[in-house]
C-alpha cells in the first residue's frame, strides 16, 4: 500500500512498501524502477533484475529528464534518504507517478528477501 511521507522541508512524497512493490513486479505491472545508489553497491545486493536503471542520486538533476515522464517510477537506494530525494527532484520536474521505495533494499531485505547482504 503507498503512503505519504513529509520530508525534512514540508516536501510530501508517495511510498510504496516492499510488498506491495513485489506483488506489483510478481504480477507483471510496467513498472520503471531507478536505482540512485553508487555502482559499488548494485554490486553488493539488489533487487531482482526487472530491467532497473541506474542514476546515480547526484545525476538525477541532470539525468532525470531521461525518464519517461509518463511511466509509473519506483526510485530505491539503500535505506531510503536519497531515493526520497530523488523522488522530490523528478516530481519538482513535473513527473507525478514516482514513488519512494519505503526503506530501500534494506526495507526489501527485512520484509521480501532475508538471504539479500546488509551492508
Amino acid at each position: 500500500m503507498t503512503s505519504k511521507a513529509v520530508r525534512p522541508g514540508g516536501g510530501v512524497i508517495e511510498e510504496v512498501e516492499p510488498q506491495e512493490l513485489k506483488e506489483r513486479l510478481d504480477r507483471g505491472d510496467r513498472l520503471v524502477l531507478v536505482d540512485v545508489r553508487e555502482p559499488f553497491e548494485r554490486m553488493l545486493a539488489d533487487l531482482p533484475d526487472h530491467g532497473q536503471t541506474s542514476i546515480p542520486v547526484r545525476e538525477i538533476p541532470s539525468r532525470g529528464r531521461d525518464l519517461d515522464p509518463e511511466a509509473e517510477i519506483v526510485v530505491y537506494c539503500r535505506s531510503g534518504p536519497r531515493s526520497a530525494w530523488a523522488t522530490e527532484r523528478l516530481m519538482e520536474m513535473g513527473f507525478s507517478r514516482v514513488y519512494n521505495l519505503k526503506g530501500g533494499i534494506m526495507g526489501w531485505k527485512t520484509r521480501v528477501d532475508t538471504t539479500l547482504q546488509s551492508y
